[in-house]
């Protein structure tokens, strides 16, 4: 058959349904987007929307819901498409389903299209036709109707149901093999079956030596603890495809793993000086250099994360601390005032910046030996915390500002408030080791490291202790007590463990008793919270599983991840 041909029976199957789409134009330039409005208008598709630079796309898909995103591929700010995909991706803001194709001249084509660790659905070399693009778009548009169903299951976090639907459409001869086996590994990682995703990568590259695949095979043999296996196939991915950043990355967390940090900032500066506009990839040089006390260096990649995204939507509170914790300690106590300043300019009207502000002034005034200045400025932050909680906001203020505001109140001679956040900040991360070790670095550095651990054995003990009495009681038959017990404790302390164990407990109570939306309804706010602390994490994949298949068995539709996480929002989660 013709291609026309194709195109013609393509664009007949689709029928109607191009003129219910919606469609966002990513272009630096007014003319190029006109050009590309009339051509998707020729196709049908006439809701469309314009997006200038990385700000206004994300104001935009908050806003909208796309079926088409045409972007190209270099931006304003120095970032490209591939950078804008993987943001929106990682942050949940493009669901699957979307069409994201990118705009590109041939040289940049070649750089990126073999690489993409997530790939859009094609890349459009330009100059094209009007024909050329509704022939890439139709076959794009086909391909994830295609895929639709596990697609859907990836994005409420469904894992075990898109392996389910991914498995039917592998035995399927429909030219989308590779594709269906790429999306197979993936789950199968996610859902921690690394033997099994092994043979899959194993199967493809018997075929073809695709990068992917040899970058999924790399995660399976780390998720089995085979890292010096792992660690060679990063170094072959890197040396063979210097534009793969996203096995720098990779290959950075595995000598981390095996103790070799200062490797792994090595491996994460390469990575930078090949992509130098990637804030994200910034902020990891930051992160590996502080940790390995390598401050001059983690100093300059925090300062670029901040002038890449300055006066950008995508800047966050936690560029400032980054930057401002490691200039304290540096003794920068001038850079750090200045960033204070600047981050109130920055932020200005927001609470949440002046929150962040006052620590920064809290902490540079104890360093200066200003005890009373300290002191003023850890009560104002409280304060502003205080406002944002009763707001239903709290959850602005990250982590390590969390943290930020308690070593503030330990050295300003506030003991009481920095041993009350963290006991809950502990509570609320008793398993995440990396955020233990900081609770027990902030009281090491305030020479109280024995109180410290005395704090964390408590905390630990009433974890454990609260927990096995929620267990305990649904093991005696008691589900209803059992719910009690633990959703009470998921109130009280939202980590991820209580949680989870809520979820599974409301549902399975739900399987037993019947349906009840107010109960439901709680369930799924806690199973909310804890696929937006970690969606991929087993645990939470079981727990979204138990909800799924009691839900159908009522036939009551299960809210979508993305609907669910407004809903939370909304709830002031």
């Amino acid at each position: 058959m013709r291609p026309a041909d194709i195109n013609a029976d393509l664009l007949h199957s689709l029928g109607s349904s191009l003129t219910r789409m919606r469609a966002l134009l990513v272009d630096r330039y007014p003319n190029a987007r006109s050009s590309l409005r009339m051509m998707l208008g020729s196709m049908g598709v006439n809701a469309i929307q314009n997006a200038g630079n990385s700000t206004e796309v994300l104001r935009q898909v908050k806003a909208h819901s796309f079926d088409i995103v045409l972007s190209d591929y270099l931006l304003e700010d120095g970032r490209d498409g591939q950078q804008l995909l993987e943001e929106l991706r990682q942050q949940h803001l493009l669901p699957r389903s979307t069409v994201f194709m990118i705009v590109t001249s041939e040289r940049a084509y070649r750089n990126v299209v073999a690489v993409a660790e997530l790939a859009p659905d094609d890349y459009l070399i330009k100059p094209f036709s009007a024909d050329e693009l509704q022939a890439r778009l139709l076959r794009a548009i086909h391909k994830k109707k295609f895929f639709g169903q596990v697609h859907a299951h990836l994005d409420n976090g469904a894992y075990a149901l898109a392996l389910a639907s991914c498995d039917r459409l592998v035995a399927e001869d429909s030219g989308y093999l590779f594709d269906a086996l790429r999306l197979k590994g993936e789950i199968l990682n996610a859902l921690g079956r690394h033997g099994e995703a092994q043979l899959v990568y194993q199967q493809v590259l018997a075929e073809r030596l695709l990068p992917w695949a040899r970058m999924g095979l790399a995660v399976a043999l780390r998720g089995q603890r085979q890292l010096p296996e792992a660690e060679l196939l990063g170094v072959s991915l890197v040396d063979e495809f210097p534009e793969f950043t996203a096995a720098y990355d990779f290959l950075a967390e595995v000598r981390e793993e095996l103790g070799r940090p200062v490797e792994a900032q090595q491996v994460l500066l390469r990575a930078a000086a090949i992509s130098p506009n990637n804030a994200a990839r910034q902020r990891l040089v930051g992160d590996v250099a502080t940790r390995n006390q390598d401050l001059p260096a983690a100093e300059k990649a925090y300062a670029k994360v901040i002038e890449r995204r300055q006066g950008s939507s995508l800047t966050t509170l936690e560029d400032y601390a980054n930057l401002s914790r490691v200039m304290l300690a540096r003794g920068h106590l001038d850079g750090a005032r200045r960033l204070a300043e600047q981050l109130r300019r920055d932020w200005r009207g927001k609470p949440e910046g002046e929150f962040a502000a006052l620590v920064i002034d809290s902490l540079r005034a104890s360093e200066e030996d200003e005890l009373v200045k300290a002191r003023l400025a850890a009560e104002k932050a409280l304060a502003v915390r205080q406002a944002l909680t009763e707001e239903r906001r709290a959850g602005v203020i990250s982590r390590r500002l969390t943290l930020d505001l308690a070593q503030a109140c330990l050295a300003s001679g506030d003991e009481t408030n920095a041993r009350q956040i963290l006991r809950q900040f502990a509570a609320e991360h008793h398993e995440d080791r990396a955020m233990i070790g900081e609770v027990q670095a902030i009281y090491a550095r305030a020479g109280k490291e024995e109180e410290g651990q005395t704090l964390l054995a408590e905390v630990g003990k009433e974890i454990v202790e609260i927990n096995n009495r929620g267990v305990l009681a649904a093991r005696r038959g008691d589900v209803e007590g059992s719910v009690r017990l633990l959703t009470d404790a998921a109130e009280r302390v939202p980590n991820l463990q209580f949680l989870v164990n809520a979820t599974k407990a409301i549902f399975t109570l739900l399987e037993l008793k019947g349906w009840d939306p107010g109960l439901a309804k709680r369930g799924l706010r806690f199973l909310q919270m804890a696929q937006s602390r970690d969606l991929r994490n087993p645990r939470v994949i079981s727990a979204r599983e138990l909800y799924e298949r009691v839900a159908a068995k009522y036939g009551v539709a299960a809210v979508p991840f993305t609907a669910s996480r407004n809903i939370g929002n909304r709830d002031g989660l």
